[in-house]
């Protein structure tokens, strides 16, 4: 039999790589589709205190949480069918009620966790009972007392919480979202307290979202700014999305149903 001529050889060699490149291609494409499946895999877990809870929006499920249907976790929940959903946030809890009590779905598998936290460590409901009932001097005062609380103490509460986070759940992101401030100044409100007072609470807020957003960066958390959304919608607003005074009292300065979809889900939706 005659040697096979050189374009026969060619022709054999172009053949093998051809099966090379075409196994590689399938191999490429099983691998593809392995991380397509994974990225399509959410694991969410929604922590915090009442203002994730939803405290303010109706529709509470069974507990004393008052855990919202209508709060932001659930709506994001309902737009992005996540693989799983675990909604821990309780209405009062501070950094170290997260830390003892919501941090149990947490795990290696976790892709996606949301919390606030922070404002009832520094006294929020407290100052703002305050500031209705004893006036304008007691108001600045025990403000004060909560600024300096933001600012001294709280980062280290923050660490804390923040690296139970992490510790727990290392490969997801951390959504941190912030707090709104309370009043439209200068707005439509006549009653109340003062707008000194008012301006003081402001401050306070401004503080919080500050503090809150730094320590969220240092762990390499992502920041929700939520100031911007409300903007317009705060109390003495013409179209609040916050509560002021109301029955049942525990809804008194917390978001809406309004707020929680307009204010909080669409922060929530850009950075999840």
């Amino acid at each position: 039999m005659s040697p096979p001529t050189g374009g026969s050889v060619r022709l054999s060699r172009f053949a093998s790589v051809s099966a090379t490149v075409a196994a590689l291609l399938a191999l490429t494409g099983l691998s593809g589709a392995t991380a397509t499946a994974q990225e399509a895999t959410v694991n969410y877990v929604a922590l915090g205190d009442s203002y994730s809870s939803g405290v303010g929006a109706g529709s509470y499920e069974a507990g004393d949480c008052k855990r919202s249907t209508r709060a932001y976790p659930h709506l994001w929940r309902n737009a992005n069918a996540p693989t799983s959903f675990s909604f821990t946030a309780c209405s009062g809890a501070r950094t170290q009620d997260v830390i003892n009590n919501q941090l149990g779905p947490l795990n290696s598998s976790t892709t996606l966790v949301s919390i606030s936290i922070g404002g009832n460590d520094a006294g929020f409901a407290d100052a703002m009972t305050t500031c209705v009932l004893e006036g304008e001097s007691a108001c600045v005062a025990r403000v004060g007392q909560a600024r300096s609380y933001i600012n001294n103490t709280l980062p280290a509460r923050l660490d804390a919480a923040y690296d139970a986070i992490r510790a727990k759940a290392p490969n997801a992101r951390v959504v941190v979202l912030g707090y709104p401030r309370m009043y439209q100044l200068n707005g439509s409100c006549w009653f109340g307290i003062s707008e000194r007072s008012r301006a003081a609470i402001n401050a306070a807020s401004d503080d919080l979202s500050e503090v809150t957003g730094k320590r969220a960066a240092d762990h390499g958390f992502t920041y929700g700014d939520v100031r911007g959304t409300f903007t317009g919608h705060e109390i003495c607003s013409s179209a609040p999305w916050l509560h002021s005074v109301t029955w049942p009292i525990g809804d008194s300065y917390h978001p809406t149903a309004a707020g929680q979809s307009g204010g909080y889900y669409p922060v929530m939706e850009n950075l999840a």
